[in-house]
């Protein structure tokens, strides 16, 4: 499938479509991190605020700053509680605008794979942070049928079409995302899987849901009439209903973390 440029242009249309499952999968995340209060946290790839909004809900921080490269979606991050706290601005994952040793906490959720050299990438997080402070990152299991709008692009691929996705899919593997964190000089990284569910009312929901999707709307609106039907036909096959109708998804994560040698 096609790997190019995706963006994020629309805050509300995200967080139907991403922002609820990266809420399920934050929880569980912000769970097994179990941080301590008061810290200072970058939260970088922010998006829309839907994971920032759980740090400050949960973990009680001393400061949040959001970083993001979608004015959009940073004007959403703007309206959320979250951010009578949370301060958010522009700016680009591979050169943070802080000075080194900014923060306590470094995270990135549902991020990485869209950063072009996420090592790179990882090694920004690790230079903003204290000595002692924390990396850490949960990115869909891209490559191994994770990723909650599977369903969809598995039909894609199967018919012999095209859709767009990140460019940088194989670091969603652990395997990989070990050797980023120990090649950045991390200690004491550990991993872990997360597995959610979320139910749609009906297949009607799920679909009009996925395709707010800035990777998948465009591919399917490009398609002959007839093939958009294949396909609905296709994905409704891979996701029955139950007795009532609804449809339950699941999507799995892998989650990491280290910690920068003081």
């Amino acid at each position: 499938m096609a790997e190019q440029t995706i963006y994020f242009d629309d805050g509300a249309a995200y967080e139907q479509m991403m922002g609820i499952w990266s809420r399920f999968a934050g929880e569980i995340f912000l769970d097994w991190l179990a941080p301590p209060a008061g810290l200072r946290w970058i939260d970088i790839g922010c998006g829309n605020g839907a994971f920032t909004e759980l740090l400050v809900e949960r973990c009680s921080p001393a400061e949040v700053q959001g970083i993001d490269p979608s004015a959009e979606q940073l004007a959403f991050a703007r309206t959320r509680p979250a951010a009578r706290v949370a301060k958010f601005r522009q700016g680009d994952a591979m050169a943070l605008p802080f000075a080194d040793g900014s923060f306590d906490a470094a995270v990135m959720a549902l991020v990485l794979v869209f950063v072009p050299d996420p090592a790179k990438g990882v090694s920004e997080m690790v230079r903003v942070i204290v000595p002692g402070g924390a990396v850490m990152t949960y990115m869909w299991d891209m490559l191994g049928g994770g990723f909650p709008l599977d369903p969809i692009y598995d039909a894609i691929k199967a018919m012999g079409l095209a859709a767009t996705r990140p460019p940088r899919m194989d670091a969603s593997r652990m395997g990989t995302l070990r050797e980023l964190w120990t090649g950045a000089g991390l200690e004491d990284v550990q991993t872990r899987e997360i597995a959610v569910q979320r139910t749609f009312s009906g297949f009607d929901d799920f679909w009009a849901t996925s395709l707010k999707s800035p990777a998948l709307r465009p591919a399917v609106a490009a398609m002959k009439p007839t093939d958009v039907e294949t396909l609905i036909s296709q994905v409704r096959a891979r996701l029955p209903a139950d007795a009532d109708g609804r449809i339950t998804c699941n999507a799995r994560a892998h989650a990491i973390k280290g910690r920068r040698p003081k």
